[in-house]
């Protein structure tokens, strides 16, 4: 079972939002030389052996578990790797490009191997010193050689060809930075593999953009779909929240949102102790169903009998459901399934990953509003999100508390995962910026997103891609990382541009 997020407090009343404790990728690495040069050239193997230790030493740096397989310098050795490969269950593979090896080091492991293999071709010096150059110098420089066989034989043997890492062994930051990318794709398909996302309910009437078979989804991303109750919420576990756990979770849930007056939204008010202490009901009972049913993310929608327990309390996980979020659950409402794995995905990669679709459009200043209302991840708020009561949610049964806020200033990234007519999945990816300026004060979150070259252009090129209506908006431009993502889980993938 995996380990429950906690709250740290931090000094009275102010609390941090921790990360659950999550499983490591297993990441494995071997290296490729050839093996007559080592009776040929005394000391170039163990310099080499070297180059991978350096390597090595830099995946510890980003919370990854290596399996560190060693050198691989003829056919047989690349044959007697492939089961050991196999064995030890990976999430990705570095092939380190330590010298010129011939593909017979790497044809039998691209053939077998359906785990991503990166190459990695660091060379140990920036430049070779030409007066002084040699064939052992040259050789230990040798990283990039052999990239077009390899990369030729992946073609031949009917594979994509490896993503490839071309730079220096020392004093890159661009190849560290690829480095790091690829840890966290690995963390992503690590998580995808065994993730058990929650479902209750089902999508709103009428969305048909939403339905998803979750055998597909088990089928194309690995994750199983945990079919829920509501009433395992609010019969198992909201009648066992005492009173003393209510007014703790209501100074923790203070703690991370401001509550101000309301300004022009006639729905909106002041948060109300009342609405407070049902949102703080949920979020308790929410935490205990999580942890009871071994969850990593969660779909919800719950329609039901108008003004029952069951819907009161369905309809108030908003701000529970936020925190989680913002703790590595990622939750949405309207039972969306698929945007929930577009969160995931995010979340994984470290870029957050909030509900969203599109608002209002500003053509005055170029940008359009990007938002929904329910569940965020309060993690990539522009300053403090703020809760809201809100005397309707609208299209929605039920009334409560609402979080609003704009996701951070600066690169944004969208990701909407939709489906075809044959059945198959589809990643549509965009990039763009969340600018500066007031958004409406309405309980939902808003952000004003500028896309390029100009708003009415980028609109119509992503509606023409087919997206779904919701998609999951994160920081920072990653729609590169995402696209490998997809190409690794063999699915569609296009960036609006």
């Amino acid at each position: 079972m995996k380990k429950p997020i906690k709250d740290v407090k931090s000094g009275s009343d102010t609390y941090q939002l921790e990360r659950r404790m999550e499983s490591k990728p297993r990441i494995g690495v071997f290296g490729v030389g050839y093996f007559k040069y080592w009776s040929q050239f005394d000391g170039l193997l163990e310099d080499l052996l070297k180059k991978q230790g350096v390597f090595l030493e830099k995946l510890k740096k980003h919370q990854v578990e290596i399996v560190d397989f060693g050198l691989v310098d003829d056919a047989q050795s690349a044959y007697a790797l492939v089961p050991k490969l196999k064995a030890a269950n990976l999430d990705l593979i570095f092939c380190d490009m330590l010298t010129y090896a011939t593909s017979s080091t790497f044809g039998a492991i691209i053939k077998n191997m359906e785990v991503p293999i990166v190459l990695v071709a660091l060379q140990p010096d920036k430049a070779m010193d030409y007066s002084r150059a040699s064939t052992y110098m040259q050789l230990y420089n040798d990283d990039i050689c052999s990239l077009p066989e390899f990369a030729g034989v992946a073609v031949r043997f009917g594979k994509q060809v490896p993503e490839v890492i071309i730079g220096t062994l020392h004093d890159d930051p661009e190849a560290e930075a690829l480095i790091g990318e690829y840890c966290r794709i690995a963390k992503v398909l690590h998580g995808l593999k065994t993730a058990r996302i929650g479902h209750i309910g089902h999508p709103i009437e009428a969305m048909l953009d939403m339905h998803t078979d979750a055998t597909m989804l088990t089928a194309h991303f690995g994750v199983h779909v945990v079919q829920c109750e509501a009433n395992q919420i609010v019969h198992q576990y909201v009648n066992q929240v005492s009173d003393a756990e209510v007014t703790r979770e209501e100074k923790r849930i203070l703690s991370f949102f401001d509550t101000p007056d309301p300004v022009s939204d006639p729905i909106s008010e002041k948060l109300k102790p009342a609405d407070l202490s049902v949102a703080a009901k949920a979020s308790l009972a929410l935490k205990k169903f999580i942890e009871s049913e071994e969850l990593d993310g969660l779909a919800y929608y719950y329609n039901g009998e108008d003004n029952s327990p069951t819907q009161l309390v369905m309809s108030n996980l908003i701000v529970g459901n936020s925190l989680l979020t913002s703790s590595g659950f990622p939750m949405c409402g309207e039972s969306d399934l698929k945007t929930c794995l577009a969160m995931f995905i995010m979340d994984r990669l470290g870029i957050g990953g909030s509900f969203a679709e599109f608002h209002p459009v500003d053509f005055k200043e170029n940008f359009v509003l990007v938002g929904h209302d329910g569940p965020h991840n309060i993690s990539i708020a522009q300053g403090k999100p703020v809760l809201r009561s809100l005397k309707k949610y609208h299209g929605k049964p039920g009334f409560g508390a609402g979080v609003e806020f704009k996701i951070k200033e600066g690169p944004i990234t969208m990701l909407s995962i939709s489906s075809t007519y044959q059945g198959k999945f589809k990643f549509v990816m965009a990039e763009g910026e969340s600018v500066e300026g007031p958004i409406p004060p309405t309980g939902n979150t808003n952000t004003r997103g500028f896309f390029k070259p100009d708003v009415r252009t980028f609109l119509t090129k992503w509606v023409k891609e087919g997206p779904t209506h919701h998609f999951a908006l994160g920081i920072g431009h990653h729609a590169g990382s995402i696209q490998k993502i997809a190409n690794y889980l063999q699915i569609e993938s296009v960036i609006v541009s």
